[in-house]
């Protein structure tokens, strides 16, 4: 059975695209026919590593200019108008436009058979109106039903009875969605983010390094994580914070890194593809976001024997982080912040059997275990009665 992706762009670098390559590798893997499509390309090549056997497409290429000038012309226009079919509440509206409402109807209704995993709001409810029956629809949600403006969550309840599954990465979010939406909704069922495939390098956890990772966003909390640094570094100035990531907060930490004379302690790195490379330096992981989809980073900086810190904020580090292989802290306690980090500094030994455990913990998330129950869930509800059994493409 073909199983495909739909992506808004594969072609970044992104916690979403990083998972979805994870779910779509291992799939391919296992001897499955996948397929990724991504709405945008924005450069020739994806920078994160795609299996052998997983194909690429797009549906709009930005990195050419069509040859036929008028053609070009038209597609320009439709590219600069705002999407008439995706909720302006979605938050890549931006990304949306005529064009792509075109190029995304033609290809969704082109389908016939398999399976379609679409991966964000917008992608979710165009699959949901214009998918044909004969494919099985399902739907990846990231974030938590409560996150969604109104009236994206009112197309939410409208269009996603429509889907066979809705996939989501918490417990608490399988509640959520599964009371918002009452019962009508389809099936949900909870899959966590899988790791990249391979034995992950462990971290020696004898570098002086606090690493922090993700898009540089007010959700993901990098001021308090600076602020709550900054004693620390004045007690160990040995000590640095690496933060990965970009994003329209990046100028603002700047200046608060410069603010608190933080520029021989806190790196503002960027992003990178090779996350792993680098978690594999740290001695601690510390996230202090205001909000979470899931905190997939939690499971990676784990599975490289990383004790992670984190703030236990809605929804995702309190189902990553058990007991002994991580600290939890009230959401927005700076102070507590500093002093869990601080801990595992002054007291390697405590480091080290916090990062044993939590290397053991992150098994779970290990690429095989999450392709079989995304294997199980697809076996289900193509064994469902009354399903159109559609011919394999």
């Amino acid at each position: 059975m073909k199983i495909r992706f739909l992506l808004l762009n594969a072609y970044a670098v992104g916690g979403t695209v990083r998972t979805v390559v994870n779910q779509a590798n291992a799939l391919a893997e296992a001897g499955h026919d996948v397929e990724i499509t991504s709405v945008h390309r924005h450069r020739a090549a994806p920078v994160l590593a795609l299996h052998g056997k997983v194909r690429l497409r797009a549906l709009v290429d930005d990195t050419t200019a069509n040859a036929s000038w008028p053609l070009h012309r038209i597609q320009a226009w439709m590219a600069a108008r705002p999407s008439e079919l995706v909720p302006a509440a979605e938050v890549k509206y931006n990304c949306f436009s005529r064009l792509t409402d075109r190029r995304l109807v033609r290809y969704l209704r082109s389908l016939d058979g398999g399976v379609l995993i679409t991966t964000r709001p917008a992608l979710n409810l165009l699959s949901a109106r214009f998918t044909p029956a004969s494919v099985i629809r399902i739907g990846q949600e990231h974030l938590h039903y409560d996150h969604h403006k109104r009236t994206l969550a009112e197309q939410i309840g409208l269009w996603y009875p429509r889907l066979d599954a809705l996939t989501v990465l918490t417990e608490a979010d399988r509640r959520a969605y599964t009371a918002r939406l009452g019962g009508d909704s389809p099936r949900i069922a909870r899959i966590p983010n899988p790791l990249q495939d391979g034995s992950p390098a462990r971290s020696a956890l004898d570098r002086p390094l606090v690493l922090g990772a993700g898009r540089l966003v007010k959700a993901k909390g990098f001021d308090t994580l600076i602020e709550a640094f900054t004693p620390i570094a004045e007690a160990h100035p040995d000590w640095q914070l690496r933060i990965y990531g970009s994003g329209p907060e990046r100028d603002r930490l700047r200046v608060l890194i410069h603010e608190r004379h933080l520029y021989n302690h806190v790196y503002l790195m960027g992003s990178t593809p090779h996350l792993e490379a680098e978690l594999a330096k740290a001695s601690v992981f510390a996230l202090a976001s205001r909000h979470e989809g899931f905190g997939m980073v939690l499971a990676e900086a784990m599975s490289h024997g990383v004790p992670p810190v984190s703030f236990d904020c809605p929804h995702g580090p309190r189902e990553i982080i058990m007991d002994g292989d991580g600290l939890l802290i009230s959401p927005g306690d700076t102070a507590a912040l500093t002093k869990a980090i601080t801990l595992l500094i002054e007291h390697p030994t405590t480091r080290a059997k916090l990062g044993e455990q939590a290397a053991t913990s992150a098994l779970r998330y290990r690429p095989d275990h999450i392709r079989a129950q995304w294997e199980s869930l697809i076996a289900e509800l193509a064994a469902q009665p009354g399903r159109t059994h559609a011919r394999r493409r």
